[in-house]
Formats: structure tokens, sequence, C-alpha cells
């Protein structure tokens, strides 16, 4: 069992159809058929929507989607029309609200990896192999690899885990044009990513991306290259051969498998509400992780 402690009733705005709640985001439609897109405080955590929210995030998360959007501008369209708040929306929406192109899902998780870690580590450990590319010998947890690589993931619906596929799946899924087209751009994207990150003491583990077509183009959409959709580690202390610190929710995971939240990750019972001191920890940690990319002080 998982999913939501409690799935929060959507807000009702005139205008403004909703079509779906999720981990993190609501998504509505409005009378253009544009897709708005609101980013919650959620946090989610072992396949569960937590019952505690963490102050800032999904304005912290907006942000950072939308610097990312302008640094990889001349690699890739995006989705983001505008970030206006809609006419009598709740107040609280703005700086976490994005206006955004409807577009024709690719129903693929295009994960792009240049370190060995999380599901690419546990694969490795049986085969030496993540997603059918075969690896050399001898790599550890948090390893970085010869060369990034793209090992992309079907898209799980909320409470179900992503799964791992080969290339060759999602050729046959979205032919081998397309499938190409994403395997090219996730890497371009994760190399221009990763260099800009490095600059600034950071190190881009992996990370995943989302594409839809907008007129016969592919064209990334969702957030892109947050704490929640990407690992990002201090490059001074990276150490292969043990987990690696991280910029995400990382307390909250600790927290939750520790004797003091008395949680069975494998049970059926919903997690606890958290302590204000991991929710503190966790939003300062996100904050940082903007302020270090960005060179914007958060506000």
């Amino acid at each position: 069992m998982s999913g939501f402690v409690e799935k929060p009733e959507p807000v009702r705005v005139p205008g403004l159809t909703h079509l779906h709640t999720g981990k993190v985001r609501d998504l509505y439609q409005n009378a253009d058929a544009d897709l708005v897109m609101v980013a919650s405080d959620r946090t989610s955590a072992y396949d569960w929507v937590l019952p505690t929210e963490i102050p800032d995030k999904g304005r912290v998360l907006t942000q950072l989607s939308l610097w990312w959007f302008d640094q990889l501008a001349d690699l890739t369209p995006h989705h983001v029309i505008s970030t206006d708040v809609p006419a009598g929306a709740p107040a609280d929406w703005a700086g976490r609200t994005l206006v955004c192109r409807s577009l024709s899902m690719v129903p693929v998780e295009c994960v792009a990896r240049g370190y060995l870690t999380g599901s690419g580590l546990v694969e490795y450990q049986r085969s030496r192999t993540v997603c059918g590319l075969a690896l050399p010998e001898g790599l550890v947890n948090g390893s970085e690899l010869p060369a990034p690589i793209f090992t992309p993931a079907t898209k799980a619906a909320v409470g179900d885990h992503d799964e791992n596929v080969s290339y060759e799946e999602v050729a046959r899924q979205v032919g081998a044009e397309t499938a190409a087209q994403l395997r090219q751009l996730t890497l371009a994207i994760y190399g221009r990513a990763r260099d800009i990150a490095r600059e600034r003491g950071l190190i881009l583990a992996d990370t995943k991306f989302e594409f839809g077509f907008s007129e016969g183009r592919l064209t990334l959409a969702d957030e892109v290259l947050t704490p929640d959709s990407s690992r990002f580690w201090p490059a001074d202390q990276w150490q292969p051969g043990r987990a690696q610190p991280s910029f995400d929710k990382q307390f909250v995971r600790d927290w939750l498998t520790s004797p003091a939240a008395a949680w069975d990750r494998t049970g059926e019972q919903p997690p606890p509400a958290l302590p204000q001191d991991i929710v503190d920890r966790t939003r300062a940690k996100y904050i940082e992780a903007y302020e270090r990319l960005t060179g914007h002080t958060w506000s």
C-alpha cells in the first residue's frame, strides 16, 4: 500500500478545470486549453506523500525550474508560456504557478546518469549493467561512470515505482527516431547542467526529464533539474564507496527509517508527521541548492 496519507481537496478556481493531483503538483486547464501547473509544498518518500509539508518547497522548485529553462533555451524549447497567476486563484499561488502549453507527452522518464547510485547501483551490483548497458567491474556507490548514460524508465502512477527499461524497449514503444532524439537531448541537457553545477561546486549525479511534442518538435516539460528530480552532491564531500550527502529530502528519508519515527516502511500504515527540525533542515537544503545553483539570494 502507498500513495497519499490524505489526498488534498483541489482548490476550485473559476475558469480552471482541475485535471489531476500529483505527488507535488496540481494540474488544471484554462479556457485556452493551456495547462496550469501549481507546485505545492507536499513532499513524498518511499512512495508515500507525507502528511507534513515543507514550507517554500513549491516556490523553490518552480523558480529553479524557470532558471534552468533559461540556461537550456538554446538546446531545447520548453513548455512554459507565463508565470501569471490566473484571475481568482489564491494569492499563495504566486511564485509557484506555471501556465504551460499542452503537449502530446512521451510516456518515458528520460534519465541521465553520470554517477552510479540509486536503482542504477542496485542493478549494477546484480548484473554489472544499468538498463542493459554493460559497465566496467569495480564500480561502487558514488563512482563516476566512464561517460554519462541514458537509462530510461516507464512513468508510474502515484504510489507505483518507475520501472527501468532498455533503450530498445523505448524504441519499440515510441519509434526509433523519437528514441534517438530523446537520448541525444537527454544527454545534451545533462552535459550542460553537469558543467554549470560543477562550476558551482556541485556534482549532478543523475537527473530525469520529461518531453512532449508541440507542433512536431520535442519540448521539455514538467520541472527540470530540481532537488526533486535530480541528485546534487557537494563536490568537496564526494567520496565513492558510501552514500553521498545530497541536496534533497534525505533528512526526511533518514528520519522515516530511524527508530524515532517508529514506522515500518514495508507495512501498510502511512508514515507519521515530520518533526519541526526535520522540516526546517529540509527547507534549508532546498533553499541552499537554489542559491548555490542560481547565485541568487532566496527571498
